[in-house]
C-alpha cells in the first residue's frame, strides 16, 4: 500500500490507539466537565441531574465534594446521593473541608462528582489545586463528573482580565481541559441569567446587587459566552479530526471552516498570506499555510527560497500554523492529502505568472499545479489571486539576472557533434537500421540532461533534431523535409528528446536532492557520533563550533553567561569572534532570554551580521549558537536552518546528559561518603570504645583491689588488658593501613619469609581470640619461601582467622593449609560459621562492606577483608571468597609469590 493512500488510517491514529490501550491496562477513569460562561448557569444541578439518571441505571455514583452556595435546588438534588465525607485540615485557627482523596480511592465507586474543578486548596493539603487531586482520582480508575467555569481557563487568563477587569487567581492548564473525555456546555442566554441573579437563584440579595453591577453585565456575560462556545467548539473539532484520522475519512467535513494558503517560489508568498490573514479574519476561521518542497528546490536560487521562508514566517507572525510539506513531483496531490487531513474547507493559492518559452514547454505535457488544485479539489472551495504580472516579473527579473550557463550548453552542443561523429559511419553500414542513429543522439540527449538539467537537454534535443534533419533525410545537407515518412521520424524524434531530456533533467534534480539529503544525515550522523564519546561540556562545545563552521560554511560561536549573567563567548571556530557589535550582542541576548532565534534572517534585529540560536536543555537554557555566513543569504535557506536546529538539539541532549552525569557521580560520592563516614563512625564507637572499656575496666580493678585480689585473678585482668590493648592496636592499625593503602603510600618490605614462623607468631597473639576454636595447620615441610613483607602478611593471616573466629560457632575448628602452585604459594583459611552469600563474595572485600548475617551477627568495622586485600595486591597476589569444602562455612584463598631462590627449587 502507498504511503499515500487515502484509505489508509493516519499514524496519528494507531499511537491514539496504542495510548488508550494502555490506559485500559492502567484502568484509568473517565473524565467529564460540565462547562459554563459564568457562575449561575445550572453547571452543578446538571452534573447532579445527570448523576441521578446514572445512578437509576445501576451505576454507583457518590458526591465527593458538592458546593451547593446554598441553592435549595440543588441541595435538594444531593439528598439522593451518597456523600463522601470531607477531609478537616486545620489553617490558621480554624478547620475547613477539603476533598478526601484517599477516602474517595478506598470507597472506589465507579463514578464520582466534584464540584468547582479550578479550587485551590487550603495549604497543607496533598496537591494545591483540585485539578490535581481529580487526577490522582482518575488515575486510580475512578470516573469523575466535574464543574468549570470558562474564566478559569489558563491560555484565557488576559482576556478575560481585559474583558471583566477582574484577574481570576484560581486558573487550570489547558492541556488538562484538552485530555477531557467529554466536555458538555451548559448555556443560558445573559438575560436569563441576569433574571435569575435578581430572583436571588445565584447569590444573596447583598451579593447579587454587587455582582450586577461589576461582573454580571450583558456585554461580559455574552463576551464569556461566546469564549465558552467557542473552546467547546474546539475540543468537539479535535474529537471529529481524530475520528476522521482514526477510520481513515480522507474527504471534507466542513463542520467547521478551515483555510489553507499555498505559499510557493513565486515572489507572491507574502501577498497570498496577507490576503489569507484577512480572509480568517473575516470570517473568524483557523488559518494555515504550507508550501511544498520538491527534488527540483535544490535547483532554486537562494533568493527564490529565501523569499519562500519569509512568507511562512510571516504566516507564523500574523498567527498560522505553518506546515513544510514534502513530494517527489506531485505538488498538488501533497497540498491535497494535506488539506484533507486536516478538514481544510478552502485553499488560496496564487496563479503563476507567464514565464519564459523554455519554462512553459513542459506544461505541453504536464498538468499545472493550479489547473491539478481546479480539478481534483471537488470538495474544496478554491480562491486564486492572480499578482500584478508586471511587478513580478520585475521582482523576477531583478532576483535572477539573466546569467546563462554557456559551458553547460557548449557541453550540449559537444554531445551532439558527438553523436554525430559516431552516427556518420554507422550511416555508411547498410546493415544498420536507422533507429539507431536516433538511439545515438537520444542518448547524447540523456547525458546532457543527467548531467546539466532541463535547459541544455531541450537544448541539445532541438540541436539533435536539426542536425538529424540535415545529415540524414533527404534532400541531404539542407533542412528541408521531402517525404511524409520523415516528418512523422523527426515529430517523434523531436518529441523524444524532450521527454528524454525532461526525465533526465528530473531525475538529476532528485538525484541533487537525495545526495543533499544524505549529506545532512550523515554530517548529523557524523556529529552525534562525535559528541557521544566527549565527556565534558568544552568537549562538546568545541565540537558543535567546529561541526557547525565546517557544515554550514560559517563563522561559529557559542555564548554562555557568566556567573554575573553576561553572556561571554567560550568557544570559537575558527576563532573567537571579536567584531560582535551591540546589534549582535542584543540579538544574543534575546535568543537567549526568550528562547527564540534573533538575528539575520528572523524577525528580530535582522540587521545584524549573526544568526543566534538558543541552547536549552529541557530545565533551563545555557547558552546560544552564533552563525555568521560568508553569503547573507543563506541566513533564510531553510535546509541550513534545519540543520542548525537540528545540531542545537543534539548539542543540548549532550550537555543535558552531561549534567546528569555529573549530578549522578556527584551523588554517588556523597552516598558513598556518608557510608564511609557512618562506617567510620561505628569503628570509632565499637571497635576503639570496646576495647577501651575493657582496658579500662581490668586495670581499675587491679588498682582498686590490688590486694585484695589472688594472684591468679590479678594474672587474668592483666592478661585481659594486655588481649584488649593489642585488640585495640590491631584496630587502629587497620585504620593506619587504609589510610596507607587508599593514599597510595604502603610500600611492602620484601624477603625471603617462613610461612610457618608467621604462622606461629599469628597465633600466639591471637591465642585468647581462638581459645574457642581449634586451628588446624596444614603446611608440608618443603612449603617455598614467600617473597613478601613479613609484617604485612602476619597481619593479613591475623585479619583472616580473627574474621574466622568472629564468625564461626564455638568449638568449631578452624583450618589454614597451605601448598604451592607454580611460581605462588596458595594459603587457604576456612571455617564453619553461616558463609558468605554467593552474590556478594566479591563485595566483601570492598571498604567497610559487611555480608548480610541477620542481627544476631557480631558487629564489625568491615575494613578486615579490605585490607587484606590491600596487603596481597601489593604484593603481586590474589585473594578469593567462597564456600568451604563441603559447601558450608567461608574459604578464603590468597595466593603470594614464592622467594625468587625458592623458584628455582622444584
Amino acid at each position: 500500500m502507498a504511503l499515500s493512500d487515502p484509505d489508509r488510517p493516519h499514524p496519528e491514529s494507531f499511537l491514539d490507539a496504542a495510548r488508550a490501550e494502555g490506559a485500559g491496562r492502567r484502568a484509568r477513569g473517565r473524565l467529564k466537565i460540565f462547562l459554563g460562561a459564568s457562575p449561575g448557569v445550572g453547571k452543578t444541578y446538571a452534573m447532579l441531574e445527570e448523576a441521578r439518571v446514572r445512578q437509576r441505571s445501576g451505576i454507583d455514583v457518590v458526591a465527593a465534594l458538592i458546593e451547593t452556595h446554598g441553592r435549595a435546588d440543588t441541595a435538594g438534588l444531593l439528598g439522593y446521593l451518597e456523600q463522601l465525607p470531607r477531609a478537616r485540615i486545620d489553617y490558621r485557627g480554624q478547620t475547613l473541608g477539603e476533598l478526601d482523596v484517599d477516602g474517595l480511592i478506598a470507597r472506589r465507586p465507579q463514578l464520582a462528582l466534584i464540584d468547582e474543578f479550578a479550587h485551590t486548596n487550603v495549604p497543607g493539603s496533598r496537591h494545591p489545586k483540585r485539578w490535581q487531586d481529580v487526577m490522582e482520582v482518575l488515575d486510580a480508575g475512578i470516573d469523575v463528573v466535574t464543574t468549570l467555569n470558562i474564566q478559569h481557563l489558563e491560555s484565557l487568563n488576559d482576556a478575560i482580565a481585559q474583558i471583566t477587569g477582574v484577574r481570576v487567581q484560581e486558573t487550570v492548564p489547558d492541556e488538562v481541559l484538552h485530555s477531557a473525555d467529554q466536555i458538555e456546555l451548559i448555556d443560558l442566554p445573559p438575560e436569563e441569567l441576569i433574571a435569575r441573579l435578581k430572583d436571588g437563584k445565584v447569590y444573596a440579595a447583598q451579593q447579587a446587587g454587587q455582582a450586577l453591577e461589576n461582573f454580571f453585565t450583558r456585554g461580559k456575560l455574552t463576551a464569556l459566552r461566546e469564549m465558552a462556545l467557542r473552546s467547546v467548539a474546539g475540543h468537539v473539532d479535535a474529537d471529529m479530526l481524530a475520528y476522521m484520522r482514526e477510520h481513515a475519512i480522507s474527504g471534507i467535513w466542513p463542520a467547521e471552516e478551515r483555510l489553507l494558503v499555498c505559499v510557493n517560489e513565486t515572489g507572491a508568498g507574502k501577498a497570498l498570506v496577507r490576503a489569507g490573514k484577512r480572509m480568517a479574519e473575516r470570517m473568524k476561521i483557523p488559518w494555515l499555510a504550507a508550501t511544498v518542497v520538491t527534488p527540483r528546490h535544490e535547483a532554486m536560487s537562494p533568493e527564490a527560497r529565501a523569499g519562500t521562508m519569509a512568507a511562512l514566517r510571516l504566516a507564523e507572525t500574523l498567527g498560522a500554523e505553518v506546515a513544510i510539506l514534502r513530494a517527489e513531483s506531485d505538488v498538488a496531490g501533497e497540498l491535497l492529502r494535506f488539506a484533507r487531513e486536516r478538514n481544510v474547507t478552502r485553499l488560496v493559492v496564487g496563479r503563476p505568472p507567464p514565464g519564459p518559452l523554455l519554462r512553459r514547454l513542459p506544461r505541453l505535457w504536464r498538468e499545472p499545479v493550479l489547473d491539478r488544485l481546479l480539478n481534483a479539489a471537488a470538495d474544496i472551495e478554491i480562491t486564486v489571486l492572480t499578482p500584478r504580472a508586471g511587478a513580478l516579473r520585475r521582482r523576477a527579473l531583478a532576483r535572477r539576472p539573466l546569467r546563462p550557463e554557456w559551458r553547460a550548453y557548449g557541453w550540449a552542443c559537444a554531445a551532439v557533434a558527438a553523436a554525430s561523429l559516431a552516427a556518420w559511419p554507422a550511416a555508411r553500414w547498410d546493415a544498420v537500421p536507422a533507429g539507431v542513429l536516433t538511439v545515438m543522439y537520444l542518448s547524447a540527449v540523456l547525458v546532457v540532461g543527467s548531467r546539466f538539467g532541463l535547459g541544455p537537454s531541450l537544448a541539445a534535443g532541438v540541436l539533435g533534431f536539426l542536425t538529424y534533419n540535415f545529415l540524414y533525410t533527404e534532400p541531404y545537407y539542407t533542412f528541408l523535409v521531402s517525404g511524409g515518412s520523415d516528418i512523422v521520424s523527426l515529430s517523434v524524434f523531436l518529441l523524444g528528446a524532450i521527454f528524454t531530456g525532461t526525465l533526465a533533467s528530473r531525475l538529476k534534480a532528485q538525484v541533487e536532492a537525495m545526495r543533499a539529503s544524505q549529506a545532512r544525515t550523515e554530517t548529523l550522523y557524523a556529529f552525534a557520533r562525535r559528541i557521544a564519546s566527549v565527556t565534558k561540556a568544552d568537549d562538546v562545545l568545541w565540537a558543535a563550533v567546529a561541526h557547525i563552521a565546517k557544515a554550514l560554511d560559517c563563522h561559529a560561536i557559542i555564548l554562555t553567561p557568566d556567573a554575573a549573567g553576561t553572556l561571554q563567548q567560550v568557544q570559537g571556530h575558527p576563532t573567537i569572534a571579536d567584531d560582535l557589535d551591540a546589534k549582535a550582542e542584543g540579538a544574543a541576548r534575546w535568543a537567549f532570554d526568550k528562547g527564540e532565534p534573533a538575528g539575520t534572517g528572523t524577525g528580530t534585529l535582522p540587521n545584524s551580521a549573526w544568526l543566534f540560536v538558543p541552547l536549552a536543555t529541557a530545565s533551563h537554557p545555557f547558552g546560544v549558537v552564533g552563525v555568521r555566513f560568508r553569503d547573507p543569504s543563506r541566513a533564510t535557506d531553510p535546509d541550513m536552518r534545519r540543520l542548525l536546529l537540528a545540531v542545537e538539539d543534539q548539542v543540548a541532549v549532550a550537555i543535558e546528559r552531561n549534567q546528569l552525569s555529573d549530578d549522578l557521580a556527584n551523588a554517588r560520592v556523597a552516598q558513598e561518603s556518608d557510608r564511609l563516614r557512618a562506617a567510620l563512625l561505628n569503628a570509632v564507637s565499637h571497635d576503639l570504645r570496646t576495647p577501651l572499656v575493657s582496658v579500662i575496666g581490668a586495670t581499675s580493678a587491679l588498682a582498686d583491689g590490688m590486694d585484695d585480689l589472688p594472684d591468679a585473678s590479678r594474672r587474668e585482668l592483666a592478661q585481659t588488658a594486655l588481649d584488649e590493648a593489642r585488640r585495640l592496636d590491631r584496630t587502629v592499625q587497620n585504620l593506619l593501613d587504609m589510610t596507607r593503602l587508599g593514599h597510595g603510600a604502603l610500600k611492602p618490605r620484601r624477603m625471603a619469609a617462613d610461612l610457618r614462623e608467621i604462622v606461629g607468631r599469628v597465633r600466639a597473639d591471637l591465642e585468647r581470640t581462638l581459645a574457642h576454636h581449634t586451628l588446624r595447620l596444614v603446611l608440608p615441610p618443603d612449603l617455598p619461601l614467600l617473597d613478601v613483607d613479613p609484617v604485612l602478611v602476619g597481619q593479613v593471616l591475623a585479619n583472616l582467622l580473627e574474621n574466622a573466629a568472629k564468625y564461626a560457632p564455638a568449638g568449631t575448628p578452624i583450618t589454614l593449609e597451605a601448598g604451592r602452585e607454580g611460581g605462588h604459594v596458595r594459603i587457604a583459611v576456612s571455617d564453619r560459621g553461616p558463609g558468605i552469600p554467593e552474590e556478594q563474595r566479591e563485595a566483601v572485600f570492598d571498604l567497610f562492606h559487611r555480608a548480610a548475617r541477620g542481627d544476631s551477627a557480631p558487629a564489625g568495622t568491615g575494613m578486615g577483608l579490605a585490607i587484606v586485600k590491600g596487603f596481597v595486591e601489593a604484593h603481586g597476589g590474589s585473594v578469593a571468597a567462597g564456600a568451604g569444602a563441603d559447601g558450608h562455612g567461608t574459604r578464603i584463598v590468597v595466593t603470594l609469590p614464592v622467594a625468587r631462590d625458592a623458584e628455582d627449587r622444584p
